[in-house]
């Protein structure tokens, strides 16, 4: 299964008290809807920040178009992320729209909207469901109004029974960007978090199940 042209795998050296497995790693896939590649750039920085909370971990970094729900099958996480189009996931004419603005128009057949209803068919088991988290990308001039792509993810996740452990916004100057200054770093930041609360997490489960 061809994910993404991008893929970190290094199995050696998983720092001390990491990752969920016997071998001690952490397996992540990243799945990202991106018009004009902001989103695209801090997914990749994310990435990264899970990468240096865990030097052992296996993770894969996914165009929405190019990744079929099973691929979360056997993961430990999954993150997800969208551009905010409208205070809310992007729609094939909002899509549309982008084209007309400059986005590539490959970026315009499927959004996260519409892979969200394939996870139920894919996954129907929810203990072999992976935690997620989930971020978007908004226009920094509408950082106080109330909607957002990663909101709208994580109340359906929620509802279809998935445990969402973190939800973030990046900002951007504009619609095509470019990103807001300091966010590449705030989101690779959010990654190295991201593998502190998935432990969290596996402990909890851990005890409630002891």
């Amino acid at each position: 299964m061809t994910l993404s042209p991008e893929r970190h795998t290094q199995h050696a050296g998983t720092t001390a008290g990491s990752g969920l497995r016997e071998d001690g790693t952490v397996k992540v896939v990243i799945v990202f809807e991106s018009m004009f590649g902001n989103t695209a750039a801090l997914a990749g920085e994310v990435m990264a920040g899970l990468a240096d909370a865990d030097a052992g971990a296996d993770i894969a970094l996914a165009d929405v178009a190019a990744a079929p729900g099973q691929v979360l099958l056997g993961c430990d996480l999954v993150v997800l992320a969208a551009p905010t189009h409208a205070l809310t996931l992007s729609r094939p004419e909002s899509r549309a729209e982008a084209v007309a603005q400059g986005a590539d128009p490959a970026h315009a057949s499927t959004g996260l909207r519409e892979w969200l209803t394939t996870l139920e068919v894919s996954m129907p088991v929810e203990s072999q469901r992976p935690v997620v988290a989930v971020f978007d990308t908004r226009v920094s001039k509408a950082r106080h109004l109330p909607g957002s792509a990663a909101r709208s993810v994580a109340r359906a996740l929620r509802k279809s029974g998935f445990d969402v452990l973190d939800r973030q916004s990046f900002y951007v100057d504009g619609t095509t960007g470019p990103l807001s200054p300091g966010e590449q770093a705030r989101a690779r930041e959010w990654g190295r978090g991201l593998v502190r609360l998935v432990e969290q997490a596996q402990r909890w489960d851990v005890r409630r199940l002891s």
